[in-house]
């Protein structure tokens, strides 16, 4: 038996049992990275659209692979839907349909879930209100009439109202020692405005929610949860045919109803860019919030958009992060978005900064965004778009994937087949897309910058720079006197 040493090197391994390195092994240049295969376009899954007779829009994506269904319920309203004062109310209620119907009792539901093996959630956002359900195919009779149990007989128990309030409560107080969730409240609000439903809090304040009751909430159900503004998603081992049948059982007797307008505000235009500080005594990191009022999901801009913010900062490559994490050592990571909404929603720049460096992480973000409007070296666009194509397809791995990216083509009233064309748009973006759409939604000149931090200590720094006027409100978004 041949005996190695330690010592032996590989080569001389393969030179004394006489083999050789393959000729493609040896020709690899080693200081080229590899080349990426040309990218396989997915196909999306078919969708079968039907509606019922009380307006309840069934979406069907029949998935035979494996024994799982996934159903989204979709409501179009959430926390839009608020009262003057009761900011809160949509999210309370969601959260509360899985504390008790006419037949069942909160326990009896938790009981129910884990005996089935299923998952049930509930939860309302902005602009949605969802009852979600994943469940093996084998119990779906019980799972199903579950999930229509909880929203069409729930009874808001008065124990169980009064501790999932207190809960929320108590989740609030803990945001105002939290400066990201100050930043962020303080951004909307500034942004639009309190007349305006993206400008109020969707969890609510301690005030609103102490003030809803029990009847806040059983009103809140009966007036928007309608068939007539829901649509039902259903993904997996089911046909269309099956699902239609197992709809009008169990929500075929929904009762249809016309639903309140909600009402609508114009978002105040900054007519320059002005910075918002809110004191946060002692903290060691200042959360930085830049942007402006920016466009909705229907624009036919999204595909260029999705391009600007990957370079921007979508992705951990991007410029924002490249620059304050990789380069300057002020963060742990920074960041973009385009929250594109039913109505214009908002662009944002992020990042938390140790706090010393706060002035200077603000001239960085002020270089960038500038930057952005200037014309993409072909390498960058590139990289970006292939970075969007590549990573499309692991949207749609499972079947809550797929479910879950129903939901925003319903919400917005996009085409089912939305998706089909994704790659191909990004694709056909140019250099000349991205910047026209850089300077149409980012415009340094005109930007509500938000930030959270030790005032003590960055307040003169900000002012020294002279990017822009500084004015002081507290985390309540009320003005401070300067000391």
């Amino acid at each position: 038996m041949r005996r190695f040493s330690s010592h032996t090197t590989l080569l001389g391994i393969i030179a004394s049992v006489g083999l050789a390195w393959p000729a493609s092994a040896q020709s690899v240049d080693r200081t080229v990275p590899p080349r990426l295969a040309p990218p396989t376009p997915v196909t999306m899954p078919t969708t079968v659209e039907r509606t019922l007779p009380n307006g309840l829009r069934l979406v069907v994506v029949e998935q035979r692979k494996l024994p799982l269904l996934d159903a989204v319920l979709v409501l179009q309203h959430g926390s839009e839907a608020d009262p003057a004062g009761k900011e809160g109310l949509a999210s309370l209620t969601a959260s509360l349909l899985r504390e008790g119907t006419a037949t069942r009792t909160s326990p009896q539901i938790a009981e129910q879930q884990a005996f089935l093996g299923i998952r049930l959630g509930s939860g309302a956002s902005l602009e949605q209100t969802t009852v979600s359900l994943h469940t093996p195919t084998a119990v779906l009779d019980s799972a199903f009439a579950l999930m229509a149990d909880l929203v069409l007989r729930p009874n808001f128990p008065e124990t169980e109202f009064t501790r999932v309030r207190s809960e929320t409560l108590t989740g609030l107080l803990q945001l105002r020692d939290r400066a990201p969730a100050i930043a962020d409240r303080a951004f909307a609000a500034l942004m639009y405005g309190d007349a305006h439903p993206y400008g109020r809090p969707g969890s609510g304040t301690e005030a609103t929610v102490e003030s809803i009751t029990r009847n806040d909430v059983q009103r809140h159900w009966r007036t928007w949860y309608r068939p007539n503004a829901a649509t039902l998603i259903m993904v997996g081992d089911i046909s269309a045919d099956d699902a239609e049948r197992r709809a009008r059982a169990l929500f075929g007797a929904w009762e249809r109803a016309p639903l309140p307008t909600i009402a609508t505000a114009t978002a105040p235009a900054p007519s320059s860019t002005g910075i918002t500080l809110i004191d946060k005594p002692g903290a060691p990191q200042s959360s930085f919030r830049l942007g402006s009022v920016a466009v909705a999901r229907n624009t036919p801009d999204y595909h260029a958009l999705m391009v600007l913010n990957t370079v921007l900062g979508g992705s951990f490559t991007s410029r924002l992060n490249n620059n304050l994490r990789e380069t300057k050592g002020y963060t742990y990571g920074a960041g973009s978005s385009f929250a594109m909404r039913r109505k214009a929603g908002p662009f944002a720049a992020r990042a938390e900064i140790v706090a010393e460096k706060s002035d200077s992480a603000l001239l960085e973000f002020m270089k960038e965004l500038r930057a952005i409007r200037e014309p993409l070296s072909t390498q960058e666009l590139e990289k970006a778009k292939q970075y969007l194509i590549l990573g499309f397809a692991e949207r749609f791995e499972t079947t809550g994937d797929v479910a879950s990216q129903l939901v925003p083509l319903i919400m917005y009233d996009l085409p089912l087949d939305t998706w089909s064309d994704f790659q191909r748009g990004v694709e056909r973006v140019t250099a000349a897309d991205v910047q026209r759409v850089a300077t149409q939604y980012i415009d340094p000149q005109s930007l509500r910058i938000v930030i959270v931090g030790d005032r003590a200590s960055i307040e003169a720094p900000l002012r020294a720079i002279n990017v822009a006027p500084v004015q002081i409100r507290d985390a309540m978004g009320r003005e401070v006197p300067r000391p």
